[in-house]
């Protein structure tokens, strides 16, 4: 129950009837046969709607629900290098990265090494370090270069909001209709002719 001496009340229709006490606001509710419910807590003084409370919690959990639905899970995606490796395969790396990043993606950047390569594992700090200022206008680093055994890896996030992912529901319909569209039309039953029947043969005197 709503325990503050005056609120704000807008009723069931939007419109505003202004403060007036908290007991008076709850009776006005009752006479209309609605809820009192507090919308703007922290305001002063506090703003109260009259509504329906159970239609009210229903929108809410549905607007919640639609929310979450178009909200996309943010994955963690891994790009993995060698110490020697060319500058067109980096550069492959690099992009495949900005393109997870744009996703909104977190990305794991790791150097294998084989060998004797992990006693110079400021080579592949270098070499993620140049990854790093590859990726710079797409991602910032969230986790500086780390070796764990035979691989030093660095985690990268995405400095801006993930691009929108497209719509595909309706180049499916288009899709689909198309292809009813191209599909071969039943053919019509053949219709039967009548045929006249054969005169019978006549025959004549010789």
């Amino acid at each position: 129950m709503i325990r503050i001496p005056q609120v704000r009340v807008i009723d069931e229709e939007g419109t505003q009837l202004g403060v007036m006490p908290t007991p008076k606001a709850l009776q006005l509710a009752q006479e209309r046969g609605f809820d009192l419910v507090e919308v703007a807590p922290m305001s002063n003084p506090p703003v109260t709607k009259i509504l329906d409370y159970g239609q009210y919690k229903y929108e809410q959990a549905r607007r919640e629900k639609e929310a979450r639905k178009h909200q996309r899970s943010v994955e963690f995606k891994e790009v993995r290098l060698r110490v020697k490796i060319g500058k067109g395969d980096f550069d492959t790396k690099v992009k495949r990265a900005i393109r997870f990043l744009e996703d909104g993606d977190r990305v794991k950047v790791a150097v294998q090494f084989r060998g004797r390569e992990v006693s110079h594992a400021y080579i592949g700090r270098d070499l993620l370090n140049r990854f790093a200022e590859q990726v710079a206008d797409h991602g910032t680093v969230d986790r500086q270069p780390t070796l764990e055994g035979r691989s030093m890896s660095m985690v990268l996030t995405a400095t801006q909001k993930p691009r929108a992912q497209p719509d595909k529901a309706p180049a499916e319909q288009r899709a689909k209709k198309n292809n009813q569209q191209a599909a071969p039309q039943p053919a019509e039953p053949p219709v039967a002719k009548e045929v006249p029947e054969a005169s019978p043969a006549t025959s004549t005197g010789g």
